[in-house]
């Protein structure tokens, strides 16, 4: 018992140190070059912050799901027999990985979006991002399944389990188990990566300090915050990466 709260205790201190050392740093920055920070003025822009906010956790949710969705079905497909689907698969990887997404947004939604009549900016920003993500959380995917072992799959053959038993208790389990935290990264990555939507006018987070900025002047505290609500969401996803990681090794253990 003494040597876990001594455990916590240190653990505590060095939180802190940490903290006192990166503020502190932040704080003599901001002090060497005189600016004054003044972060009162955001409270009348409250409700603009919030609604900011809000689109940017639903255009991540979305994309999140969509791009998963298209990352599994990529990765099964470069597995294909059928080649026209594997060698599209690896050319859409290639492209989406090949160019950045300031390009591809552009590209998709003043072209393609143009011409197939997309014209909903929230609908054609979630496709988009989904698209840029899954390129690479198919990557991640197609990677954990090489991983696996080919013993365990022989394993699971020789015990009677069909194609469909195979996949639940021996690919899914180890996959998930040994994706998890490059995935979490991936979803962070969605987060951050919606503030480039506010080029085609998506109101979320970035737009709307932008917009702000542009009405009280205030933009390194407007900046500021804005880091810290970003900040949040992504620690909020690292925070359940563990804890699935924990679990799906727990039972994979087990």
């Amino acid at each position: 018992m003494k040597i876990k709260n001594a455990l916590t205790n240190n653990k505590v201190i060095s939180v802190i140190i940490v903290a006192t050392i990166v503020f502190g740093f932040i704080w003599y920055s901001v002090h060497r070059i005189g600016l004054s920070l003044d972060f009162t003025t955001l409270w009348q822009y409250r409700f603009r912050f919030l609604q900011g906010f809000l689109m940017t956790v639903y255009i991540s949710i979305g994309s999140l799901f969509l791009s998963l969705f298209i990352g599994l079905m990529t990765a099964v497909w470069q597995k294909s027999k059928f080649l026209p689907l594997q060698y599209l698969s690896k050319l859409y990887v290639q492209i989406i990985r090949g160019t950045p997404l300031l390009v591809q947004i552009y590209f998709f939604y003043y072209i393609i979006g143009t011409a197939w009549g997309l014209h909903n900016r929230y609908i054609a920003g979630i496709i988009i991002l989904s698209l840029f993500e899954g390129a690479y959380i198919s990557e991640i995917i197609r990677g954990g399944i090489e991983s696996i072992a080919k013993q365990n799959f022989e394993i699971a053959k020789s015990i009677g389990l069909n194609a469909y038993q195979t996949f639940k208790f021996v690919t899914a389990p180890l996959v998930l188990a040994r994706t998890i935290p490059a995935l979490a990264g991936q979803f962070a990555s969605i987060i951050k990566d919606s503030s480039l939507l506010s080029v085609i006018a998506v109101i979320e987070l970035t737009q709307t300090t932008q917009e702000i900025s542009s009405d009280n002047f205030r933009m390194f505290e407007n900046y500021i915050f804005v880091g810290l609500l970003y900040l949040i969401l992504t620690f909020g996803v690292s925070m359940i990466s563990k804890k699935l990681e924990k679990r799906y090794n727990h039972e994979l253990r087990t």
